[in-house]
């Protein structure tokens, strides 16, 4: 069993989902502060001593971004204060879109996010359905990428769907889209997009059996709801009998919400790993939250145990 003292703290910008993580876990969250300057400038504080300890900080890294910032502060203010281990829990990977240079003169975002994270000190980082998996590779430490369809399978499961199909929003979704359906014993749908440009979509097509059907786009991500609108209506168009969605993180930009509720959508099954705007109109999202997931592999990884054996992949 592990002999350090473990700890739990939260960013602003995740701390609802990090209260229910500690009370799963069967703690509290540790007492922290952050010092704002007038400029924009802040500075966070832990208000307790760390030394010895295993400490987990919780921060979703969505714009803007000072979430990012914020974490990367903390990890440094943690190691600093002689915690044992410091372990980055970024439920939302922020800029996991950037994983290669797919045209010329453009950064590796990820890439330079895991280079930020990894000098500031973490020894570990736990995250969530990572937009590419092999964002893992850009770390030299430990990452450990939980899926959400540890709950989406379940809720799926119990709507007791009798003619459901998973689809893919694009191609690089299939694999994800696979995974859903091989669990669940239902056919794929592959829709094909060509984006006019970044966040625009020019015209979709879907590769499966459409009609008569009642199907569920996965995907890790929703931004601008774009892609996955049109291919709800273009879904419906083909004869779909009712289109879901089951979308991991919820970064909804610009006008991603009066999208979705305009759109053939009749839910949108989401997480917590990014909070929804209270101040927008809400009745098509069901939100589940991953605290129980994160709070069961903090312990797991504490207390030197294997993980793989919890989650659908």
């Amino acid at each position: 069993m592990a002999i350090h003292k473990i700890k739990i703290f939260a960013g602003r910008a995740t701390r609802p989902l990090a209260e229910k993580i500690a009370e799963s876990f069967g703690t509290t969250l540790g007492q922290s502060e952050i010092l704002s300057f007038s400029d924009g400038e802040f500075q966070p504080a832990f208000n307790e001593s760390l030394r010895g300890c295993t400490v987990f900080i919780i921060q979703s890294t969505f714009p803007p971004t000072d979430n990012l910032m914020e974490l990367l502060m903390m990890v440094d203010a943690a190691k600093r204060a002689s915690a044992y281990q410091v372990v980055a829990v970024m439920p939302y990977f922020g800029w996991a879109r950037q994983d290669r240079k797919d045209r010329p003169r453009i950064p590796i975002g990820a890439k330079l996010v895991a280079n930020m994270i990894m000098a500031a000190g973490a020894d570990r980082v736990m995250t969530m359905d990572l937009h590419a998996e092999q964002i893992q590779g850009f770390f030299d430490i430990p990452v450990d990428a939980l899926y959400a369809s540890g709950i989406f399978v379940p809720y799926i499961q119990s709507l007791n769907i009798e003619n459901l199909s998973i689809a893919a929003p694009d191609m690089g979704g299939a694999k994800r889209a696979n995974t859903y359906a091989k669990y669940l014993g239902t056919p794929i749908i592959i829709s094909h997009k060509e984006r006019a440009k970044a966040n625009v979509v020019g015209k979709m097509t879907a590769i499966g059996e459409v009609e008569g059907r009642d199907i569920l786009i996965v995907d890790d991500m929703i931004d601008t709801a774009g892609t996955i609108c049109m291919a709800a209506d273009m879904l419906m168009a083909r004869g779909a009998k009712s289109v879901r969605a089951a979308i991991t993180h919820p970064v909804l930009s610009g006008p991603a919400y009066e999208r979705i509720n305009a759109s053939a959508l009749q839910e949108v099954i989401v997480t917590d790993t990014i909070p929804l705007n209270p101040e927008k109109d809400l009745h098509k999202f069901t939100v589940l939250s991953v605290a129980d997931i994160f709070a069961e592999v903090i312990e797991r990884v504490h207390n030197y145990k294997e993980i793989s054996s919890i989650f659908f992949k």
